[in-house]
């Protein structure tokens, strides 16, 4: 799994990260509690097996990857955007001064994003006012803004029938809420716009749409800790793959805006009037 991590990557790649952060880690601690339990047994039954400790390394071994996960030893995932095909450069999804909370190609810029494979190099836009504390989403500055379409496709996804939940909620139906997905003609790869507002989406699944195409507005909905616009770009179509993050995450660029193609986490992000 390892090796398919840092010398295959792609999809088979992505599997392989999500079995080694997610499943390897449940199946190790099993079997630590059961080694436990064993050998608390054999010690009333004065019984010596030395077999047994190795079983509980090598499951030790298998439940490491948790620190991963929960991002106490961080590791990026490992794909170099000098080498991943195709990159996508759109136009900036919203009219005004935007904020990226987070973005980029590092961990320090991108924490939450580039620990996985199908989000690494995604984005978190917001507008001031926001990280205020508010339960209410109104007091967020992006909410109920509208989100324009980056990139010329055709819309695969549009759904808006899930509730917005308060900010830093837990109360969420799922990781993406309500959301419109993109087939991008350019490069036939698939663009991920997250957590828009329950009712607010513009387009079905077939409509065509070009860049300043309203999509839908800014909610809170999904896994979310207060209104924002989640973004990127990959190359598996989104309604095919088994699970959100298992797909291959691909660089996403910008123009007509100020500042880098690539923004990053605390940039201020002012998009070209034209």
């Amino acid at each position: 799994m390892w090796f398919s991590v840092f010398f295959i990557n792609g999809l088979i790649g992505a599997y392989a990260w999500a079995l080694l952060k997610l499943v390897l880690p449940i199946i190790g601690f099993i079997g630590i509690v059961i080694n436990i339990v064993v050998f608390i047994y054999g010690r009333i039954k004065r019984k010596k097996n030395h077999k047994r400790f190795v079983n509980f390394i090598v499951n030790l071994v298998l439940a490491f990857p948790i620190l991963m996960t929960l991002n106490i030893i961080q590791l990026i995932y490992p794909s170099d955007i000098e080498y991943v095909k195709p990159s996508l450069t759109a136009k900036w999804p919203f009219g005004e001064e935007t904020v990226v909370v987070w973005g980029g190609d590092s961990l320090e810029k991108n924490l939450i994003h580039v620990t996985w494979p199908s989000e690494r190099w995604g984005y978190d836009l917001v507008m001031e006012p926001y990280d205020i504390g508010s339960k209410n989403n109104e007091d967020y500055g992006i909410w109920n803004k509208e989100v324009y379409s980056p990139v010329s496709g055709v819309v695969i996804a549009a759904y808006d029938d899930e509730k917005d939940i308060a900010p830093g909620s837990e109360d969420f139906l799922s990781l993406e809420g309500n959301h419109v997905y993109i087939k991008i003609d350019e490069t036939d790869t698939y663009l991920l716009l997250n957590h828009l507002k329950q009712g607010s989406v513009t387009v079905k699944e077939g409509d065509r749409v070009v860049p300043g195409d309203v999509i839908g507005r800014i909610g809170n909905s999904g896994s979310t800790s207060e209104p924002h616009l989640h973004i990127h770009h990959q190359r598996q179509d989104p309604t095919k793959v088994l699970h959100p993050i298992l797909a291959e995450g691909l660089p996403l660029y910008f123009d007509g805006i100020n500042g880098n193609a690539m923004p990053e986490k605390g940039d201020i992000i002012l998009p070209d009037p034209e």
